[in-house]
């Protein structure tokens, strides 16, 4: 038994985590139930912005079609494309059924990565803890957004800033869980693998990884053990050198040349700009300190903190690396930030100050920033006081239910305005394909926003791209703006 008395044994100090209370076990029901109403939410989806335009050129032309739209024309980002077209395929029913699978697979990795990540660390918790950590965090990520519509339920959006951070994430898991050559081996080239994906799948997250990965072969052995130095040098390089394959094959396509074209992209450097990126990020960084209800990812640290033990029943000290690695990752993360509203500056403007979805990229790694710190603050107190820690980590299980619940109210009041939508869009819908199979061939369309999201003529006009695409999914020459402004 270790000098501290925090041995197997049973010292009274440090209560043995068979003596954990059997509702330790049952917490994750409860961000489980809110992803499981939102999933059932996500039956009043309907089309709109982006989907007009890729459901009709799915339908219509096939899978590859709307690939290569988004390699050739769009953006160049071939890895999104397949992912819009494999949910574009099954056309609405897909947009509904996209986000209860998209957070089942985010729920799974992050699951999956938390449990790496205490076995590489050679900690353990209690059943049922890891997984109220993931599904909490993955909860924070998604809920407390200010726009949560774009964020979990449109799948455009989703495809873009809200799965790729998860993922990067999860690709560390082949390196947690790698101890012999082979293991190894096999985690370098699955990171080249990834990061390739990513580099066609989303800019900022690349941005994002990159950064994360420089600072972590910066560190080098001030970060991590000696015997492990080789193998997360290989690691981080053949990632890094995966999204630049990928981020190469991206900014080379036709379709990024003529994004950038459009939004004159070459203007993003200038003074002018980068000034105004830098007033957009802080606004940026305004919402996200005070959006209160991200103290629940520090309450999953602390619990986390205050729960851990080694496997001999000792209390884990994470020591100066963790201190290390969360000041250098906090300042890669808003170095990287900044750098993601730079490139998005040209094409969003002034607007990346409130289109939240481009926050995602780098947001859902500062929330694991924020567990992180959480946690070495739960590790400290257990440490300190000894005895008396299981209020600590009651009262921050406590509170993460207590958010938990409040996103469960904003979800219920989106869903009931998605509910009105979608019966307004399902009764325009039977009336217009009436009408087009009557012979119609011009069409009074009547906008249906939600969230923000872009409908044909709203903004008075200023966002009229949508209508030709509306067009052709009703299989007509033209819609009109079927607004009643009279009075």
């Amino acid at each position: 038994m270790s000098g501290n008395g925090s041995g197997s044994g049973g010292n009274p100090a440090f209560p043995s985590l068979r003596l954990v209370p059997a509702g330790m076990a049952l917490l994750p029901l409860v961000p489980l139930a809110l992803f499981g109403g939102a999933s059932w939410f996500a039956r009043w989806v309907r089309p709109s912005a982006d989907e007009w335009c890729f459901l009709p050129l799915v339908r219509d032309e096939g899978f590859m079609a709307l690939v290569n739209q988004f390699y050739s024309t769009g953006n160049g980002r071939i890895a999104n494309g397949v992912l819009v077209a494999s949910y574009a395929t099954f056309g609405v029913a897909g947009q509904q059924w996209y986000a209860g699978i998209s957070a089942a697979v985010m729920l799974v990795l992050l699951w999956a990565w938390a449990a790496a990540l205490l076995r590489r660390t050679g900690s353990r918790l209690p059943r049922g803890v890891p997984l109220f950590s993931a599904a909490t965090v993955l909860a924070l990520f998604c809920f407390a957004s200010t726009n949560t519509y774009k964020t979990f339920f449109w799948p455009a959006s989703s495809v873009s800033h809200t799965f790729p951070p998860v993922l990067a994430a999860a690709a560390t898991i082949p390196a947690l869980l790698a101890t012999s050559r082979r293991g190894r081996a096999l985690a370098v080239a699955f990171a080249c693998v990834v990061g390739a994906v990513l580099g066609t799948l989303s800019e900022e997250t690349s941005v994002v990884a990159l950064t994360l990965l420089a600072v972590a072969l910066l560190l080098g052995r001030r970060a991590f053990p000696a015997g492990q130095l080789a193998f997360v040098r290989a690691w981080c390089a053949a990632a890094g050198a995966g999204i630049l394959i990928g981020t190469a094959v991206l900014l080379t396509s036709p379709g990024s040349r003529n994004r950038r074209t459009r939004h004159h992209a070459d203007s993003m450097f200038t003074p002018e700009s980068l000034y105004a990126s830098l007033r957009g990020y802080t606004q940026v960084l305004h919402i996200l300190l005070t959006t209160w209800q991200y103290v629940g990812a520090i309450a999953v640290g602390v619990l986390i903190g205050v729960l851990a033990r080694r496997a001999d029943g000792g209390i884990p000290r994470p020591g100066r690396r963790a201190l290390l690695l969360l000041g250098s990752g906090g300042a890669a993360l808003l170095f990287s930030g900044y750098a993601c509203t730079v490139i998005a500056y040209p094409a969003f403007g002034p607007s990346v100050a409130t289109a939240n979805r481009l926050w995602n990229d780098y947001l859902f790694p500062l929330l694991l920033l924020l567990v992180g710190a959480g946690g070495l603050l739960g590790n400290l107190t257990v440490r300190r006081y000894r005895r008396g820690t299981w209020p600590v980590a009651a009262g921050a299980a406590l509170l993460c239910v207590c958010v938990t619940a409040v996103l469960a109210v904003s979800l219920r009041d989106l869903g009931s305005d998605m509910r009105v939508r979608a019966t307004a869009w399902d009764s325009q819908d039977r009336l217009l394909r009436e009408r087009a199979a009557a012979g119609a061939t011009v069409l009074p369309y009547k906008p249906l926003a939600i969230s923000k999201m872009l409908e044909p003529f709203s903004g008075n006009g200023k966002h009229p791209w949508p209508a030709s695409c509306v067009a052709v999914y009703y299989q007509v020459k033209k819609v009109t703006d079927g607004t009643d402004r009279q009075g």
